[in-house]
């Protein structure tokens, strides 16, 4: 599957009297909010992000967006052209870190602990000499 840099998809905005900006992307299926314009862009972008690297990774389609002119809008919406760039999105969920639960003996904990050893860092460092990965 070739993969793009960066996608460019509508949503809508929908604005209505002391709520959030509500934000849907008709061909994607999702929805978020923000607090304002700026607010809700940025959910906008981290969501299409979230979504299409999802997509990618599970190798499903990704649908072909809808052009801006096809979108069907009442009074208090109004379709914004929202663009994530795609190998940020896809380099932060490499370096995810994820929690992992080990077991130690007693005295060798509280002995790591008394000499303030890292122990995320310490695994780390094990597992990539065992895996014999230089980074």
């Amino acid at each position: 599957m070739n993969k793009n840099e960066r996608y460019y998809y509508p949503a809508v905005f929908t604005y209505e009297d002391n709520q959030e900006i509500a934000v849907t992307f008709p061909d994607l299926d999702v929805a978020t909010s923000g607090v304002d314009e700026a607010d809700a862009l940025n959910s906008a972008r981290e969501l299409l992000g979230i979504v299409l690297y999802g997509l990618e990774e599970d190798g499903e389609a990704i649908p072909a967006p809808s052009k801006l002119t096809n979108i069907e809008l009442d009074n208090n919406e109004r379709v914004v052209l929202v663009d994530v760039y795609m190998p940020s999105i896809r380099n932060a969920n490499v370096n995810k870190s994820i929690n992992r639960t080990v077991t130690l003996p007693a005295w060798l904990n509280s002995t790591a602990i008394e000499h303030n050893i890292n122990f995320s860092q310490v695994l780390q460092d094990a597992l990539k000499n065992a895996l014999h990965i230089s980074q």
